[in-house]
């Protein structure tokens, strides 16, 4: 029998199963042309999320003594960056019937879901370490970094103006710390750094009254929107990466279909 015709006469049996049924090609083609857009917003909202927890927290990853932050923020960023890519694959699979490039598009939506589902389940394990971690390691990071280290200082200085904040757990605690024991330091008279007073200005934190300076430590406030923002990455990349389980499907069923209608 010739490929495409039927029995009889005038019946054209590709036509008809490319077009019935709730699973011939051409409605998985409509649908995945649909899916393909969600697909591309969703990359752009993951890798900007990513873009920004990069920009924004940046200064503050130095503070932390795991590198499990700056991992999930270039998790999402290259999840994004496939995702945008896919999808303009997945269109031109799609619209030319390749099966080739649809199979590229299927392992391509299978990276990204791994991405994401990857970082939903680290963010909410980290979640519940990210407070052992800061306990354990903060104070020591503003005692033995500030002033020595350029980096780490110019970050404790802007979480302590941003958090209205002075110190890791008390203000106290400077007058242990390694910037106390500095000459320049003892002479000038300063008992905290000036970026703790409410009104930061030079000098200004030789009075430790709270009147001048903040008296609540930065863990507590520094806690609360890391797990928060730890929340929201879980939340996304968990979120997000059944969509992509849609996209698996959708392109492995259009790939059969078109092995067969090609076989026909």
């Amino acid at each position: 029998m010739a490929k495409g015709v039927d029995k009889l006469p005038g019946t054209n049996t590709r036509i008809r199963n490319r077009d019935d049924g709730c699973c011939s090609i051409n409605f998985l083609k409509y649908v995945l042309h649909i899916y393909n857009v969600v697909l591309f917003l969703s990359g752009v909202v993951v890798g900007g999320i990513g873009i920004w927890t990069v920009v924004v927290k940046h200064s503050y990853i130095s503070l932390m003594t795991t590198s499990t932050y700056p991992v999930l923020a270039y998790a999402l960023i290259t999840a994004g960056v496939l995702a945008i890519i896919g999808s303009w694959i997945g269109c031109g699979g799609v619209t030319s019937e390749n099966r080739c490039v649809l199979l590229m598009y299927i392992f391509v939506v299978m990276s990204i879901f791994v991405l994401e589902a990857g970082v939903g389940t680290l963010a909410r394990l980290y979640e519940e370490q990210v407070e052992t971690e800061l306990r354990l390691n903060l104070n020591r990071t503003f005692l033995e970094t500030y002033s020595l280290k350029s980096r780490e200082t110019s970050a404790i200085d802007q979480m302590q103006q941003e958090f209205k904040c002075c110190g890791a757990v008390r203000f106290e605690d400077w007058l242990m710390s390694e910037w106390y024991k500095d000459e320049e330091v003892q002479k000038n008279g300063n008992l905290v750094p000036d970026s703790c007073c409410k009104t930061p200005s030079f000098l200004c934190g030789k009075r430790d009254h709270p009147s001048n300076i903040q008296y609540s430590g930065c863990i507590y406030k520094f806690l609360e929107t890391t797990k928060d923002h730890l929340i929201i990455l879980g939340a996304i990349g968990l979120g997000l990466s059944v969509l992509e389980i849609f996209g698996i499907i959708l392109g492995s069923c259009l790939y059969i279909k078109l092995r067969y209608d090609f076989d026909d």
